[in-house]
């Protein structure tokens, strides 16, 4: 009986829970400070901030909050998954705290759905080698048990919805890779997961498109007419999903997001903001605005002046911003550039870690078991020309794997482990074409989440070739 929970998942598992339970469920409490997205998943869910009269110097920005007051629902309406798990974690709460929600009962759902991964992910990537099996679950809880990514567990923001969820897509894409017959079951949980990454947010929307995908091959595993049926429906439906969730995006988020990609994005810092506003079809008068984003009260004219639906809202679209980058590729570069020196910090540094009670400083952070965040934010490089290369080493390496195995499930693995890449991609550039430059460091937390894959995937797969080295070389003599 101990020998089968003597495994590297199981370890891995009981090891996380130890680092999950000292880094957020231990004194001084640890979270992340509200900048004002809060208040869109509050107003949904039917909370709201639990010391009325706060100042705006304790409730944003400085200082993280343990516990939220009830309050009614629908005050507004935020379209996420993430309003599923905030709606599952403040019912468990209320039934054993009905004074208070304490955010920790939201940070524990996201826990056990790490935990999750973690178990699913190394049972089913070890290639029926212990060595391998370690070697994957020290990467994972190295990365992503880091206090930058669990920080985010007790907070109301949407990052978390994208890690666990992330980390379970490939997860159970890999368990269905591994099964001799992949089990209904199974599939059906990595549509779901897909399903809550890619609806977690707006700017995911794409990356739905990408598992859908991913989940036609999945057709090829069984011949069974039913088999095919399913899968096919499941990934039509993910695809369909993916165009809904952009295209129902409610206008006032659209409009936020149009502003500070045309005025904090293409115009901030524009040599000929004239020559560039007069190409995109808006009047000349708009250049006072270049450089400012939606959430500045100083600017000439105000974001939502009626004068702004006219001149600017109903003119422009995202579809230009491309068109615009794509007869000026020097500028795209450019916000490239400008991303990918924002790019090795996991979580926003002006955001703080404690709650005031704890008598530290407003902004300050946490940095108990935080070594693999820091390293990657002080000491890799930050520059397009590094992101540059390790995508060109990584895919070169796997597609020298895809061509050199033959069969269909290592190549459908080795298209997963593409798909991350892809995916990184896409949570690089969506922020520049969909934020321009606004807190840009924070937008790139799903680049991340996949730039920190790739390298546990990189480091696996050498680990991978050592043992079969060794065992080459044991086998000769």
């Amino acid at each position: 009986m101990m020998r089968r929970f003597f495994t590297a998942e199981w370890v891995a598992v009981l090891a996380g829970a130890c680092i999950i339970i000292y880094l957020l469920f231990m004194k001084p409490f640890i979270g992340v400070a509200d900048n004002g997205d809060f208040l869109r998943v509050m107003g949904t869910i039917g909370l709201n901030y639990g010391v009325p009269g706060e100042s705006y110097e304790d409730r944003f920005f400085g200082y993280s909050h343990q516990y939220f007051a009830y309050d009614h629902f629908f005050r507004g309406f935020y379209t996420s998954t993430q309003i599923i798990l905030v709606a599952a974690a403040r019912l468990i709460g209320y039934i054993f705290h009905p004074s208070a929600f304490d955010i920790r009962v939201m940070g524990a759902l996201f826990c056990i759905l790490l935990l999750a991964a973690t178990f699913i992910l190394v049972r089913h990537n070890k290639y029926k080698s212990t060595i391998v099996g370690i070697v994957l679950a020290i990467c994972l809880l190295l990365v992503f048990y880091d206090v930058a990514y669990l920080a985010y567990f007790n907070s109301l923001f949407g990052e978390p919805v994208s890690l666990v969820f992330m980390l379970l897509s490939v997860g159970l894409a890999l368990w269905l890779l591994n099964q001799e017959e992949p089990s209904k079951k199974v599939l059906w949980m990595y549509f779901i997961a897909v399903f809550f990454l890619t609806c977690s947010k707006i700017q995911n929307a794409p990356v739905g498109i990408l598992f859908a995908l991913l989940g036609l091959r999945f057709m090829t595993l069984r011949y069974d007419l039913s088999w095919r049926r399913l899968t096919m429906w499941l990934s039509v439906s993910i695809f369909v999903i993916s165009v809904v969730m952009y295209i129902a995006a409610p206008k006032d988020l659209k409009n936020i997001n149009l502003y500070q990609t045309f005025f904090y994005g293409i115009l901030n810092g524009s040599p000929d903001v004239p020559g560039d506003l007069k190409e995109l079809g808006l009047p000349e008068h708009l250049s006072v605005l270049a450089g400012t984003n939606y959430f500045q009260t100083d600017t000439a004219i105000k974001q939502d002046a009626p004068s702004m639906k006219e001149d600017f809202y109903d003119r422009v679209s995202h579809k230009d911003v491309l068109l615009f980058y794509l007869k000026h590729p020097s500028r795209l570069i450019s916000k490239m550039e400008f991303a990918a020196n924002n790019s090795m910090s996991i979580r926003p540094y002006y955001l703080g870690s404690y709650v005031k009670q704890e008598n530290k400083p407003s902004g300050a952070l946490a940095y108990t078991y935080s070594a693999y965040s820091e390293f990657k934010n002080k000491h890799m490089p930050k520059s397009l020309l590094f992101i540059t290369l390790f995508y060109v080493v990584y895919y070169g390496i796997a597609i020298f794997e895809y061509i050199r195995r033959w069969d269909r499930h290592s190549r459908i693995r080795t298209e997963l482990m593409m798909l991350i890449g892809l995916v990184g991609i896409i949570g690089f550039m969506v922020p520049i074409m969909g934020d321009g430059q606004a807190d840009i460091g924070k937008h790139l937390f799903l680049f991340n989440v996949c730039f920190d894959m790739m390298l546990v995937v990189a480091v696996v797969w050498l680990a991978y070739q050592l043992v079969n080295l060794r065992i080459f070389r044991r086998s000769r003599w």
